[in-house]
């Protein structure tokens, strides 16, 4: 049985204030099906790299095992499908069957091998990728984010061909598809890791009992503050009081002016002194206890610039037909949305559900058949499924889309951002604080009217259910493409739509 033994590991990339990883202490076993959790730029993809060597970190990891990663780098995609397998798991050609008979199990024809490996839609690049790491059974699977760009369809095949594996740690944010593959979970929380025995059931629980725990608590030590404070003006007043009646009492009893106020007062100083010191105490413990509640991620409400349309039809699309190099996509294609309208477009990788929101944003070219009517003076926030080319410092981002700064720092903020990231360039952010960025910027920006073409790609499960309470909380009329189930479910509220490929 192999084990990765890690002992007071601590880690930081340069520049940070703060280390990332300290003196970690885990054992893993080299059966578990172990899922990484935690909030974009926590460290999971770091936690990886540094199992693989590519990091230099402190402490120590003790293992017995080998490590491979997913998704392996492909420096030559223009060759043969074939060829990249093989290289990649530095195999020859009379064991080319090793990888097939997991490619056979992920669904994957053997037609793709003759063809070059960059023509591969991204889910047939996955599961070739996937085929070609199982296709090496003595090694430990590191595999960062594999359902990205995945459909449904895909996800599933994918989860069903996982859970007959074992032996591998996958980071994904797909909960339906997570849950159904691992074993035990290793949470990265703000200050520590966790490691659960269990799925992302077990962890969400987890998750909610502390979160209630702290607000508890957190609600507990306001009302003492309060309390310390009504109490501490109470005697501040009682002993100014004390002194002034004090003074006039001396005075009637003296008959004359002349009076030691600091004797006449010392009474109440000392009162005074003594409350000071119990609300100081107080407060040292107040602070302790508030270090200790740290390590939890919260979930803050989102919120939405949503301005509410005063129209009854927003988008009219009839009989809709896309094509892409000169090829017809779909089915035609008809729905109405109205203010308060949630529609979800479903389909398989390659049935045009981007082509049909590129067409409805004004390319006509893309158009074969069918009309598209919009509700006039309509602002849309159209949210990419690839993201803007991120660059430069963050205010310039905000200066480019007409958002003031502080709201789009303070939206950062609530989806988990460390205010240290805000002094990096947008190019040196991770894949999941790039897609917060563009979230952010469509949260802050004015509009009637959400596009989202697949918004979850790299978002973490904590960020996922924030914006899925901030949907249904705000109720705002969306077109959504996405293949996370348990979220479109949540959130569609018309009968969802699935592409379809023309009759030939």
């Amino acid at each position: 049985m192999g084990t990765i033994k890690i002992h007071e590991l601590s880690f930081k990339y340069d520049g940070m204030l703060t280390n990332l990883f300290e003196q970690l202490n885990l054992n893993i076993d080299d059966s578990w099906r172990l899922g990484l959790i935690g909030r974009n730029g926590r460290g999971k993809t770091t936690f990886l790299k540094i199992l693989m060597g590519q990091l230099t970190y402190h402490g120590q990891i003790s293992t017995n095992v080998k490590f491979t990663y997913f998704p392996q780098t492909i420096t030559k995609p223009e060759h043969l499908t074939q060829t990249v397998l093989l290289d990649s798991a530095g195999l020859d050609d009379s064991q080319l069957w090793q990888i097939q008979i997991e490619m056979d199990k992920l669904g994957l024809g053997d037609e793709v091998l003759g063809r070059p490996f960059q023509t591969l839609s991204p889910g047939e690049q996955t599961k070739a990728l996937l085929a070609v790491m199982f296709s090496q059974p003595e090694t430990f699977k590191l595999i960062d984010e594999p359902t990205n760009h995945l459909d449904a369809n895909a996800r599933m095949v994918v989860a069903d061909y996982l859970k007959n594996k074992s032996g591998f740690i996958v980071v994904s944010h797909d909960r339906y598809f997570i849950d159904q593959i691992i074993d035990h979970v290793l949470s990265i929380d703000r200050a520590k890791i966790q490691l659960f025995t269990g799925n992302y059931e077990t962890w969400q629980r987890e998750f909610d009992r502390k979160n209630a725990a702290e607000q508890a608590e957190k609600h507990q030590l306001k009302n003492e503050i309060s309390r310390l404070n009504t109490a501490t003006n109470r005697i501040k007043q009682w002993a100014g009081n004390a002194e002034v009646k004090k003074s006039q009492n001396h005075y009637r009893s003296q008959g004359h002016v002349m009076m030691d106020k600091g004797f006449l007062g010392h009474k109440a100083a000392k009162v005074m002194k003594r409350s000071k010191n119990t609300l100081n105490r107080t407060e040292s413990a107040i602070t302790k206890k508030k270090s200790l509640l740290k390590n939890l991620d919260e979930m803050p409400a989102l919120t939405l610039n949503y301005q509410k349309p005063y129209q009854q039809y927003l988008l009219r699309v009839m009989d809709l037909q896309v094509s892409r190099n000169g090829m017809v996509l779909n089915q035609p294609l008809s729905f109405d949305l109205k203010p308060g309208q949630r529609q979800v477009l479903l389909g398989s990788n390659g049935f045009g559900k981007t082509t049909i929101v590129k067409a409805l944003l004004g390319e006509k070219a893309l158009i074969v058949n069918g009309t598209i009517s919009w509700a006039a003076t309509l602002k849309i926030s159209y949210l990419t499924q690839n993201f803007e080319t991120l660059r430069g410092p963050i205010d310039s981002y905000a200066k480019r889309y007409g958002i003031t700064l502080s709201d789009l720092l303070n939206m950062l903020r609530k989806l988990g951002f460390e205010r240290t990231v805000f002094a990096e360039d947008l190019s040196q952010l991770s894949m999941g604080q790039k897609r917060k960025v563009s979230l952010a910027r469509s949260l802050c920006e004015p509009a009637n009217l959400y596009i989202w073409d697949e918004p979850l790609n790299y978002l973490d499960v904590i960020t996922r259910r924030q914006i899925e309470k901030l949907i249904l909380d705000k109720q705002p009329p969306m077109l959504v493409i996405d293949h996370d189930r348990d979220f479109i479910k949540a959130i569609a509220n018309l009968p969802m739509i699935e592409m379809k490929r023309p009759h030939h």
